[in-house]
């Protein structure tokens, strides 16, 4: 089944943070309006409001106060992949040109800025203190974790805590927040709100694994950009770390750089896809999304807990 099909019944709520998101965005520079739409306008997968709304299924939903929760943290997952293309001098984004790549890095750094403030005064509307305290601490962590991915690019010998650490701050704590904010904001008890934030944070360190690895298994235009690129911008990834324990093979991938030729990229993807690096990176995110299903075995047994479960299993199961 399809990832939309799964939470279809969310669709006319969905609309409405669709709308909401182009609203809050709308700045009244003429340029700062386009920059702003224009990665919105790209699409994504919307996969943390999404969270936010099925999260809030186990409380007392009402739309029009968890809004703002799904759209603030849309907004901050956007405006960081605007400081990441900035980061990693990367073109294309989704199969479109990124915001440094259409306009310049000035641009691009002042867009994701405005984003960032915009969400922060959207979540104002929420009254619930705690549910500042969850955002602000998700928002330090994200950005120890753009810090991180700065420090450790072409860092050949960094290991596997030092991955599982920067995923977790820059993928799996704003899924978590998302899961945990759209409870806390619909009155649910700190237990199974606090229960949402470990499902989430399981769930979002099996999609960044996932992530780095179809990074190297599809093709460019499933991904939106060239094949191994997290690898060229100097991202060290899980199949990376498993392949590089292989002396052989690990002498040519410490030799990329930015300016690596493609000839040579595709001879390091196949390289890493023949290792072995590719199933035990899956390993890894299968345990994962098998403590994310412990998680829901905790929770209400109401609809939203069924497609949380869909949701992860098709997150899991993406195609190589």
């Amino acid at each position: 089944m399809k990832l939309k099909l799964m939470y279809s019944f969310l669709s006319s709520d969905l609309n409405v943070i669709e709308k909401e998101l182009e609203e809050t965005i709308n700045a009244q520079a003429p340029l700062l309006r386009q920059a702003s739409l224009h990665l919105l306008k790209a699409g994504g997968k919307r996969i943390r409001p999404v969270f936010v709304l099925l999260a809030g299924r186990f409380g007392d939903y009402d739309i029009n106060v968890i809004k703002n929760v799904a759209v603030t943290l849309e907004l901050i997952h956007t405006a960081s992949l605007v400081h990441d293309d900035v980061i990693d001098d990367a073109e294309l984004r989704r199969g479109k040109q990124t915001i440094k790549a259409k306009w310049d890095n000035r641009i691009a750094m002042y867009t994701g800025d405005y984003i960032f403030a915009r969400a922060l005064e959207l979540m104002t509307e929420i009254s619930n203190p705690d549910a500042h305290k969850i955002l602000s601490n998700t928002m330090v962590e994200l950005c120890l974790g753009e810090i991180e991915q700065i420090k450790d690019k072409y860092r050949y010998d960094q290991n596997l805590r030092d991955y599982l650490r920067r995923i977790k701050r820059k993928t799996a704590l704003l899924i978590a927040a998302s899961c945990q904010l759209g409870a806390a904001s619909t009155n649910v008890n700190e237990e199974i709100h606090k229960k949402l934030f470990q499902f989430g944070y399981f769930v979002g360190m099996s999609f960044q694994i996932i992530d780095d690895v179809l990074d190297f298994t599809s093709t460019e235009k499933e991904l939106g950009k060239p094949a191994g690129g997290d690898l060229l911008q100097g991202n060290i990834t899980l199949p990376v770390l498993f392949a590089m324990e292989n002396w052989d093979i690990k002498q040519e991938i410490i030799k990329v750089h930015e300016h690596t030729e493609r000839s040579e990229m595709d001879k390091i993807i196949e390289l890493v896809k023949d290792s072995g690096a590719i199933e035990r990176s899956l390993s890894v995110s299968d345990r994962y999304l098998d403590k994310a299903l412990a998680i829901l075995e905790e929770l209400p047994k109401i609809k939203a807990n069924k497609v949380l479960r869909e949701i992860a299993l098709n997150i899991g199961k993406r195609k190589f």
